[in-house]
């Protein structure tokens, strides 16, 4: 079977306790990730990721490598019940992809797994939503459509640079079309000079951009979050106002949180392509506590009204571990969760 697998996880995983100590020791990253690969083998998943364990960010380490991109303090909207927030990209220069970003990386992950390597970078939006036009040079970019179409072409030569070294399963992550479903970060995109109703159209064409010519045998997909850090989230909101454009990205499937009730009900599936793919995020990664199989049935054949059954996919809504802090959850919780994955996929799917 071709990616995204009926079980299938986001890609980052909780860091071993030496990583944090040892975050630059190259070694001791190495060890790490054949362990959690050989893990991740075991339990029976066939997508299998490095946990990220590289990154300090899931978006920031991928971003601040592009010419042009300077990290700044984040100045809201900001995740509740934590002191420590994110920085943000900012673009203060021309766009370019001017050196290889992570494709090192990604090679490692492949020579160490069996199965399916796959591999996770930001999507081209999250050059823009947090800052906004306010956070682009007007120097480097009077009008917008050129920063676009950098963008685009960057996010082409990255992609690119992964299909020339073996990559066949790539993930594009996504904060931008669920943020854009919250009444409150709407009103921070007209603080930041946008028109929150054409930015999903404008997120969707850029993406297709960045695939056009992308590598023969490249599965691509979309995955959709409303914030993961340290178990806290930022936007809350159903899909409804952003579906349509984003099921317009010409990716091969969708990962959709559907954890809670702030992700709204299954009804935006009905505008998802045929013959597409959704990967149900119905397994929470922010807490520890194990979800019902019963109750994880329901739920996919609830969804199954909209998208049948042999075109959805089940995971956990997020990484379990999408900046070096970890969610607030266990090793043995995380691996249990995707253990139950795995098994209720096999369960439904056979």
């Amino acid at each position: 079977m071709k990616p995204p697998f009926r079980a299938d996880h986001v890609g980052s995983l909780l860091r071993p306790s030496e990583l944090p100590k040892d975050k630059r020791d190259r070694e001791i990253q190495d060890r790490a990730i054949r362990a959690v690969v050989k893990k991740q083998e075991a339990i029976g998943l066939e997508g299998i990721t490095d946990g990220e364990f590289r990154r300090a960010w899931w978006h920031l380490d991928f971003l601040s490598q592009l010419e042009g991109v300077t990290l700044r303090e984040n100045p809201g909207p900001k995740f509740g019940g934590t002191e420590e927030q994110p920085p943000i990209p900012t673009v203060t220069g021309k766009l370019r992809y001017a050196k290889p970003i992570m494709v090192e990386d990604f090679s490692f992950l492949k020579a160490n797994t069996s199965k399916t390597a796959k591999f996770t970078i930001p999507s081209p939006s999250m050059l823009h939503l947090r800052g906004g036009r306010a956070g682009i040079s007007r120097a480097a970019y009077p009008e917008l459509k050129e920063f676009w179409s950098d963008a685009a072409a960057a996010y082409r030569a990255a992609i690119a640079a992964f299909g020339k070294a073996g990559c066949t399963y790539l993930q594009l992550d996504d904060v931008a079309f669920a943020y854009l479903c919250d009444p409150k970060i709407r009103d921070n995109c007209r603080k930041n000079g946008d028109d929150p109703e054409k930015l999903p159209r404008v997120y969707a064409d850029t993406i297709n951009r960045a695939l056009e010519g992308r590598p023969a045998g490249m599965t691509v997909t979309l995955h959709t979050c409303r914030g993961n850090f340290k178990s806290a989230w930022v936007a809350e909101g159903g899909y409804d106002p952003v579906a349509e454009a984003m099921f317009s990205c010409h990716v091969d499937g969708f990962f959709m949180e559907f954890d809670s009730a702030r992700a709204g009900g299954f009804e935006p599936l009905r505008f998802a392509p045929k013959g597409k793919k959704v990967v149900l995020g119905l397994v929470s990664s922010k807490t520890g506590s194990l979800e019902k199989t019963e109750q994880l049935k329901r739920k996919i054949d609830d969804a199954s009204r909209y998208v049948p059954l042999e075109n959805l996919c089940l995971s956990p809504q997020c990484g379990f571990s999408s900046t070096h802090h970890g969610n607030q959850l266990s090793q043995d919780e995380q691996w249990r969760k995707l253990e139950l994955v795995v098994e209720t996929a096999k369960e439904i799917w056979r």
